[in-house]
């Protein structure tokens, strides 16, 4: 086996968490492709029960550290130490499966390849489906969305019981419920985790310690113990006293430098010693200010000021679901059957709206954002839109020419562009987004998930726009990025429409939200938290209604994307799966626990003796009302579950 892999067979738990060593211990490593190293000499341990986020810059190299840890990529120096008999879990940002397999089969798979004893596989694999919301295991795994591609790789992940989950932009791909889904699944487990993410509330709801990978660093990261609110005091105080410590040494040798140049003679040791320390001194503020430029990319969208109030007005719109458009990768042909995605939708859209859409997987945000362009015809009812309206689009799926140039995809006529009405270089554009000139020629295909964001916002800032519609636009940006994108949202005076499962973003540029349920209700909210209330509303009414067949259910309960949710009633919780796996065990020690109790109040010596016998009998009403309540939960679980309660 390679050095730094993790055994998959490897099987058994230490069973205390004293003195262990760490479960990955990464020392001094050095990682690069091309001349510049992603990072130098980097040291990162993962303990037992640490939950790690893992922040920092495009191209800081989080991805190849998480790979790293994993065991998949080996440093080019330093080491990684796995402590023996280790398990680690690793979840790629991309997550894809064969054709032709399903979700029983892909867990199916997973289990043979942990060993897991055959007589209990269909009661984990059920309960793995039931915990992440699987309700069809016969679905086809790479007919699914990417929300639930992501669910189903992280519990096939989970088979194995690791002791550290690396995450690697989990919430990506995944929708609001998704995300609310794996906070309680870390939450909730015992596992530690690092996950490398940009989402600020996932980061702060999920991780107990922050590391950000930057070179602005002294030792390449920085890593604080807390919130992620508590690491930016933390990163800001030490930023701080980086730039005063920056300033006192920019002074002396300001003051070296004057020395200097009036000639001192080198003749004594004194004088040699004190040339030696001022170059020293210029050297260490050289690597000091190289550190700390900080980039970043300089967006601004530019509205075409137009002055129609009224942009685009929906008038009772009804949406069937598009071919392809289902939550499945699968083409169909529409019929007068279709399901519907929404009906009765009123909206109007005016200048200087911030619009957050919202919903889950499946329920429609992007065929909304295509009748918005005019790129799909309602079912019912009209849409209205003002004359000549420019509509800028930012697509989900990032489409580039993978074989062009960087040049050329962001200049595809010359190396000139307009912007604002005046040339533009492109190597200047390009160094805007924070590419180098080494960068312009090369393939996009070369290009990271982040910097592949940065080359279509670059695009879309040339074109003058009365309306932006930005579907997951967040997808791969570091936080830095994200920043600035929020501050120029904000400054936008044009119309925005933004899909986003971030919710921060949509927090603070959104000024209404539009909420689909993927029931085919729509209706308007002040703010997410609104839209939360009402999705729980509808769950509640939903889950007291008759049970339906298959034919009549809802457009989004057809599909493989919401059929989870829709039986997410009839099953356990996550918690509550969890509970019900180990309450029997939990029930045997509380039944050896009163019948030790029972034994110690039936003893004669201690029958005899007063105070012993009261301190046994007030341990034996501790243990039968423990016993009683254990039983109680133990019915009310199992009846939950279908099968027949106890004693039936």
């Amino acid at each position: 086996m390679a050095p730094g892999s993790i055994d998959p067979l490897a099987t058994g738990r230490h069973s205390s968490l004293k003195e262990m060593p760490p479960i990955l211990n990464a020392q001094s490593v050095t990682k690069q492709f091309g001349a510049t190293p992603l990072f130098r000499d980097i040291s990162l341990t993962v303990e037992d029960g640490d939950r790690i986020g893992l922040i920092g810059p495009n191209g800081a190299g989080k991805s190849t550290l998480l790979a790293l840890l994993a065991g998949l990529v080996e440093p080019d120096s330093g080491e990684l130490a796995v402590r023996k008999r280790a398990r680690a879990a690793y979840v790629p940002q991309d997550s894809r499966f064969a054709a032709g397999l399903t979700i029983r089969n892909v867990l199916e798979n997973a289990l043979t390849s942990a060993h897991v004893n055959e007589a209990e596989r269909e009661g984990r694999l059920r309960e793995l489906a039931g915990r992440a919301g699987f309700a069809d295991l016969n679905a086809q795994a790479a007919s699914l969305s990417g929300g639930w591609r992501k669910r189903l790789a992280i519990i096939e992940a989970l088979v194995g019981d690791p002791d550290v989950m690396l995450l690697d932009e989990p919430t990506n791909h995944l929708d609001l419920a998704g995300i609310e889904w794996l906070e309680e699944l870390l939450a909730s487990s015992s596992f530690a985790a690092v996950t490398v993410s940009h989402d600020r509330y996932f980061l702060e709801s999920t991780s107990s310690q922050i590391v950000e990978l930057n070179r602005i660093f002294a030792d390449g990261l920085f890593r604080v113990k807390g919130t992620f609110s508590r690491f930016l005091e933390e990163k800001q105080a030490y930023l701080e006293s980086q730039s005063r410590q920056q300033e006192s040494l920019r002074n002396r040798v300001r003051t070296e430098i004057e020395w200097l140049r009036r000639g001192p003679k080198a003749r004594t040791t004194k004088s040699k010693a004190r040339i030696d320390t001022a170059n020293a001194m210029i050297g260490q503020l050289a690597a000091m200010d190289a550190r700390t430029v900080v980039n970043s990319a300089g967006i601004d969208f530019e509205a075409s000021m137009r002055k129609t109030k009224r942009l685009v007005e929906f008038d009772n719109v009804a949406c069937d679901v598009p071919a392809g458009d289902d939550g499945s990768t699968e083409t169909r042909p529409k019929s007068k059957n279709s399901p519907r995605l929404f009906t009765g939708l009123n909206f109007i859209l005016t200048a200087g709206m911030k619009v957050g859409l919202v919903g889950p997987n499946g329920s429609g945000k992007t065929t909304l954002l295509r009748l918005l362009r005019g790129e799909l015809e309602p079912a019912e009812g009209s849409i209205r839109r003002a004359e000549a309206l420019r509509l800028v689009y930012f697509s989900q799926m990032r489409e580039l020419d993978e074989n062009l140039t960087l040049r050329r995809a962001l200049a595809p006529e010359g190396d000139g562009l307009t912007y604002q009405g005046r040339t533009v270089h492109v190597a200047s554009w390009a160094a805007r987004f924070l590419f180098t000139s080494e960068q312009l020629n090369q393939p996009v295909r070369n290009l990271s998930g982040g910097e592949r964001a940065r080359v279509l916002i670059a695009k879309l800032m040339l074109e003058p726009a009365d309306v932006l519609l930005l579907d997951e636009p967040t997808n791969d940006l570091d936080i830095p990025t994200l920043e600035i994108l929020e501050e120029n949202l904000l400054d936008f005076p044009g119309a925005l429409v933004l899909v986003t499962h971030d919710r921060y973003l949509l927090n603070r540029v959104a000024s209404t939200v539009l909420g689909l349920d993927g029931r085919g209700h729509t209706g308007r909210f002040a703010d997410f938290a609104q839209w939360e209330d009402w999705i729980a509303q509808q769950d509640d009414a939903e889950a007291d209604k008759p049970s339906r067949r298959s034919d009549g259910s809802s457009p989004a309960q057809r599909t493989a994307e919401a059929s989870p949710a829709a039986s997410a009633k009839k099953k356990l919780s996550y918690l509550e799966a969890r509970e019900f796996a180990a309450i029997e065990e939990h029930v045997e020690a509380s039944d050896q626990r009163l019948a030790a109790a029972r034994t110690r109040v039936e003893d004669p010596a201690i029958a005899s003796d007063a105070t012993a016998l009261q301190e046994a009998l007030a341990e034996l009403d501790a243990s039968q009302d423990e016993n009683d309540t254990l039983y109680a939960r133990w019915a009310e679980l199992t009846e939950k579950t279908g099968h027949p309660t106890l004693g039936a």
